[in-house]
């Protein structure tokens, strides 16, 4: 890979900038560096591009991405945007709408540079006559992306402001945690580089188990060699909600439940009180920040630069788009690049640091030691973004334009372990025009199901 503007590595300090071209031998970088082409060696011209490492997503929703713009939840606050959006409308997809919404959520993100996907399915129903995971491995493979399945589920319902929608699917704990087994006896890979994954990944610790349950489920997971992952701390749902049960915060609370350590790390984290920042950071429990949907809901800014300088492990997801109907990495590059500095000065976060966030922070909480920077040894997942459009000319220190520039990503090329995903700004397989089509019929089908 020749002539690039510049690359960003995703290393912290000095290092998260360099120039050269980058040797990519078996799938990894090789050097990076002043380097002639070998005899024989295929070469892509990077010519006004930017090289970042490949963005790694760790918080999605992939069955949301048909369930976009649903006037009802539109203006709402997280639980009735619950209520009124993915707990009224779960019911309605099928093995079809199921398929063309994990390939709508991977395309998005696949063409903003995303080359790892962790996606959180909590939805898994006695009547539907398909396997969700089976889907979203198969949808993964076929667009050549990273997948990590962040298997969720819950013991009980929760209770919302009324009782129109939809409960949402429940097991006991003895059978979650055979069906987390089952899935990972098939499809998970522990090794550094693995192309698939699955997680212990409950909907929520405070709202859909028995408090009994945690060290259970936390141990069962262990016992199989799989992280821990959830939601949690979204708004003050949850620190009133454990606050009044057990006259503890969120996090302290689990703490004392195994749900805390390296081998865990929550979505959202918007309500951490400095406590509770300095216990994630000491013991290593990551958070996925998500700027575009907490902002989206009025949920507020999560504390992800605090924790970021106090050494925690912090990375970015876009979550699900029925909350986010942005649902691309460069959207949440800007976001949280934006938003900090809105609500907490300039000093707030660099660039830099927040593509950090998205690449070496995302493989730190997802136990991927193999990507998220560039640097010999390490997987080549790469993406090369052009700068050629007017969004980024004018600008003096280019390098920063895919982080801090906003809108859509200008992505050339995306490459994982080497491997093409992304070619001159298409996905070389994927018809476009059709999958629009099909978005619109199938909407119009669920929403006609009201």
């Amino acid at each position: 890979m020749t002539n690039a503007v510049g690359i960003l590595t995703g290393l912290p300090g000095v290092a998260a900038r360099t120039s050269g071209a980058i040797r990519v031998i078996a799938g990894k970088i090789a050097e990076i560096g002043a380097l002639s082409p070998r005899s024989g060696e295929k070469i892509v011209d990077a010519s006004g591009c930017v090289v970042t490492p490949g963005l790694i997503n760790t918080h999605h929703h992939l069955f949301q991405s048909v369930l976009k713009a649903i006037p009802e939840g539109l203006n709402e606050a997280l639980a009735r945007w619950l209520r009124l959006v993915p707990y009224s409308y779960w019911h309605r997809l099928d093995e079809e709408a199921m398929r063309l919404a994990a390939t709508i959520g991977l395309a998005e993100l696949a063409l903003s540079g995303a080359t790892t996907v962790a996606d959180h399915h909590y939805i898994y129903s006695p009547h539907y006559d398909f396997d969700p995971n089976e889907i979203l491995f198969e949808v993964a493979e076929k667009f050549g992306l990273r997948f990590v399945l962040a298997r969720g589920g819950a013991t009980k319902g929760r209770n919302f402001d009324d009782g129109r929608s939809i409960p949402l699917p429940t097991e006991p704990v003895a059978q979650m945690l055979k069906a987390v087994e089952a899935a990972a006896k098939r499809w998970h890979d522990p090794a550094p580089d693995a192309m698939r994954r699955v997680v212990m990944a409950l909907t929520t610790p405070t709202f859909s188990l028995e408090e009994a349950e945690l060290k259970e489920i936390a141990a069962g997971a262990r016992a199989m060699g799989l992280r821990l992952h959830s939601h949690l701390s979204e708004n003050m749902d949850y620190v009133d909600y454990t606050l009044g049960r057990y006259g503890k915060r969120p996090v302290h609370w689990l703490a004392g439940h195994d749900w805390l350590g390296p081998d865990v790390w929550f979505a959202h984290l918007v309500e951490c009180d400095p406590s509770e920042v300095a216990l994630l950071a000491e013991t290593g429990t990551g958070m996925a920040h998500c700027p575009q949907a907490n902002a989206r809901l009025g949920s507020g800014i999560a504390p992800a630069d605090v924790l970021f300088k106090a050494g925690g492990a912090v990375s970015l997801a876009v979550d699900g788009a029925a909350a986010n109907e942005a649902a691309d990495m460069i959207s949440a590059l800007y976001s949280a690049f934006s938003l900090h500095r809105a609500g907490k000065g300039v000093s707030a976060v660099a660039a830099e640091e927040v593509l950090s966030w998205a690449t070496a922070g995302g493989a730190r909480v997802l136990g991927m030691e193999a990507i998220g920077t560039i640097e010999p040894g390490k997987a080549a997942d790469l993406a090369l973004f052009d700068l050629s459009h007017p969004r980024y000319l004018g600008q003096h220190d280019r390098l920063v334009g895919p982080v801090i520039s906003g809108g859509a990503a200008f992505l050339k090329a995306s490459f994982v372990a080497g491997r093409p995903v992304v070619e001159e700004g298409r996905i070389p397989w994927l018809d476009m025009e059709q999958l629009a089509a099909d978005a619109v019929r199938v909407t119009a089908r669920i929403a006609a199901a009201a």
